[in-house]
């Protein structure tokens, strides 16, 4: 869907995308502001009057000094906010007639407080504050009881106060926002927390039913054999048993994990899960995507005896790193593959030249949703083995994954 922002929206973001354009444009607005000002009389028969005085041109010098400075009140505020003040006090102290030089420092002040803490924002206010004021009253060419000095101790108290008042309210509206982001992000920890508990408590209710099944068959199947040849007729009511048992589990294991599945996870597939029986077709595919896929399997004389958890991890272990190294290997590269039974476990090696590209060692793939890396260790690691990936000395990079057969 697009969103229509209004002029005032798309100002607002690129005066947030350019500070400095946007302060200089401040700062020609002030400095016209001040040189016209400078031309008014305020003490006219009827008001202000303009066109009756003509500003000096040190007093105009002084203006455009203050304006420039004015450019960098955000990157350098407390330098902007001395330079202005000394602008402002020579122009109270010579000015004849005075030229409104000091509201480059009422700028300047209002800037420091927006963006201070308070105590700092009084402390230098109240000091700007009288120090303008007090050099207006006593060295100026006007009474001290003159309106323009008075109005000097007005405009720099409320600009101090203004500062402050932007500030609190920012710091406010952050603290809104950052209390709604937190809240927002402990409710969805509290939900995937609350279906992790509850997906671990689906889990349990499954072990327990399905051992309980489990174990059920296991008995009569061991009376079925056990009378087979002399009471058939018993050994027929004990198989029955054990079909009508591993009918209840199937059933049972077939609706919770029903429940355990995800939204968008694909149905119970129908075909016996991959081995290393298909590992030639594996890597069949790759070399017909143009990665040449070296195989060696050495398992010994019962190759069949692999339990199905440890067959299908060292599948999907050489699955994920051969496709890793498709992804991430240079042009050119090749891979080599090995299963080999070690005693008691089974060690699965995947390793890649790098081919030609100029950073060797492919990066992971992305963890995320039983992928990658930490796709390969959650496998290794739930049969009891362990699984290292990581560069190759000279280029290229290492898979392997050390996965106990019993």
């Amino acid at each position: 869907m697009t969103t229509h922002r209004g002029p005032f929206a798309a100002t607002r973001q690129w005066t947030r995308a350019h500070p400095l354009a946007t302060d200089a444009v401040l700062a020609l607005g002030a400095l016209v502001s001040m040189v016209v000002g400078s031309f008014a009389d305020p003490h006219g028969p009827h008001g202000p009057t303009f066109g009756t005085r003509t500003p000096d041109p040190f007093s105009l010098l002084l203006m455009l000094l203050g304006a420039a400075a004015l450019v960098f009140r955000r990157r350098r505020t407390r330098a902007v906010l001395a330079v202005t003040c000394a602008l402002s006090l020579l122009e109270l102290a010579t000015g004849e007639p005075r030229a409104p030089v000091v509201m480059c420092a009422v700028i300047a002040l209002y800037t420091l407080a927006a963006r201070t803490d308070r105590p700092t924002t009084w402390r230098i206010g109240l000091l700007t504050m009288t120090g303008l004021t007090g050099v207006a009253m006593l060295a100026g060419p006007l009474p001290w009881y003159a309106q323009e000095n008075l109005g000097i101790f007005a405009w720099t108290g409320m600009a101090a106060a203004a500062g402050d008042a932007v500030r609190s309210r920012r710091a406010f509206i952050d603290a809104i926002r950052e209390r709604a982001e937190r809240a927002e992000r402990t409710r969805e920890e509290e939900a995937r927390r609350r279906v992790a508990e509850e997906r671990l408590r689906i889990a349990r209710d499954l072990h327990d039913v399905v051992a309980h099944h489990i174990a059920l068959v296991n008995v009569q199947a061991g009376v079925a054999a056990h009378v087979m040849d002399k009471r058939p007729d018993q050994a027929k009511e004990a198989l029955a048993h054990v079909r009508d048992a591993s009918r209840s589990a199937l059933n049972e294991l077939r609706a919770t994990v029903g429940l355990l599945r995800q939204s968008g996870d694909p149905e119970a597939p129908t075909e016996p899960a991959p081995g290393l029986a298909l590992l030639d077709e594996l890597a069949d595919t790759f070399r017909h995507a143009g990665l040449p896929v070296r195989v060696i399997v050495q398992l010994g004389r019962d190759t069949s005896a692999l339990p199905a958890a440890v067959d299908l991890a060292a599948y999907r272990v050489i699955q994920e790193a051969l496709t890793n190294v498709r992804k991430h290997a240079g042009p050119g590269a090749s891979a080599e593959v090995s299963v080999v039974r070690v005693g008691a476990s089974v060690e699965v090696t995947v390793l890649d030249d790098g081919g030609t590209s100029a950073d060797p060692a492919p990066e992971p793939a992305d963890p995320g949703g039983g992928h990658g890396l930490l796709g390969m260790r959650e496998r290794a690691g739930a049969l009891g083995g362990s699984c290292f990936a990581g560069p190759r000395y000279g280029g290229g990079y290492r898979v392997h994954a050390i996965l106990p057969v019993s």
